[in-house]
Parts: C-alpha cells; sequence; structure tokens
C-alpha cells in the first residue's frame, strides 16, 4: 500500500482541479447543443416584443420589434395595455372575413372560431373551451363576463338586444372576438 504525504497531495491538487474544471466546463457547453458547431451561431433567438421598437415609440402587439408577426399570433388594432378592444368595424377589429351564422364559438388554438358571429335577438350563445389552457370571455363596457374556462368547460350568454358586443379572453388579451345581434 502506498502512502501519500501531504507534500505529495499538495502537489497533485492543481492538476486534480484542472482537470475537474475542464470536464465541468466541457459539460457546459455541450448543454443545449445538438453536436453541429454551427447549430448555436447560426440559430438566432427570436425578437421579443417589449412594447417599444427600441427608439421609444410603441410596437405593435403581437409583432417583433422588426414588425413581423410573432407565429400565431394575431392581434390587430388590440391594445393589451389596459385590456382595450377596438369598436366594432374599426380597422383590425375582431377576425379578418364575413360574420358566421351560429350559435356556438369554440375556444381552440388561443383563438375564439368563429371570431366574427352574427346571431338574432334572443339567441342565447354557448362558448366552450377546447384549448389546453384556461380562457375567459370578456366584454370591456358589456354583459360578458364568464369565470375562468378550463378545458371542456362553457359559457352561455343570451344576447336580448340588438348590437355589436367585441370581446376578449382576459387571461390572453390578444384572443378577440365580436358577436354581432340583428333584430
Amino acid at each position: 500500500m502506498v502512502t501519500l504525504t501531504s507534500a505529495s497531495r499538495r502537489q497533485r491538487m492543481p492538476y486534480t482541479a484542472a482537470i475537474l474544471l475542464t470536464l465541468a466546463l466541457a459539460v457546459l457547453a455541450a448543454c443545449g447543443s445538438n453536436g453541429s458547431p454551427s447549430a448555436a451561431a447560426s440559430a438566432a433567438p427570436p425578437a421579443f416584443n417589449s412594447g417599444t421598437n427600441g427608439t421609444g415609440a410603441s410596437a405593435a402587439p403581437g409583432t417583433t420589434t422588426a414588425g413581423t408577426p410573432m407565429p400565431g399570433m394575431s392581434t390587430p388594432g388590440m391594445s393589451t395595455h389596459g385590456m382595450s378592444i377596438p369598436a366594432a368595424g374599426a380597422p383590425g377589429a375582431a377576425a379578418a372575413g364575413k360574420p358566421v351564422a351560429g350559435n356556438a364559438v369554440d375556444i381552440r388554438n388561443f383563438a375564439f372560431a368563429p371570431g366574427d358571429l352574427t346571431v338574432r335577438v334572443g339567441t342565447t350563445v354557448t362558448w366552450t373551451n377546447r384549448d389546453g389552457d384556461a380562457h375567459t370571455v370578456v366584454s370591456t363596457n358589456g354583459p360578458l363576463h364568464s369565470r375562468t374556462l378550463n378545458t371542456g368547460d362553457t359559457y352561455q350568454y343570451t344576447f336580448t338586444r340588438a348590437g355589436t358586443y367585441s370581446y376578449l379572453c382576459s387571461i390572453h388579451p390578444f384572443m378577440v372576438g365580436t358577436v354581432r345581434v340583428t333584430a
């Protein structure tokens, strides 16, 4: 059996520390790498919209700082600061396209479908959350005020007056919709 003296232990310590440090750095460098040396250099992270475009001016919600839409996000005319939604008929209000007739709205993929619904006075509209996340149905100056809807939950409202009712999800304010009620 070989016995190490404290002098020989002190001589080996710098080498042991250097080896451990080298191994630790190699492990850290490998974290998040797919093995390709150019992958880390070529993959740029997406720009984050902090609410300004870098010059102090406001950037549109749902856009990158370069002004291009983020994948899966559409918030035309929407201001998330204060949870306001555009007046019906305003440019970018609710969803693009023609209003859809019916009495059901699905909440799926962080969107109301249809986003623009037309019903007659007295119609009960049912919103069903088919998403994996919780959502709400809320009109800022109107009658729609659902509780938090978990997956599979529904919210119903019977429209008793003609008009246009814009609403949003208060949890995800980029989600907007409109119900147009005709006499």
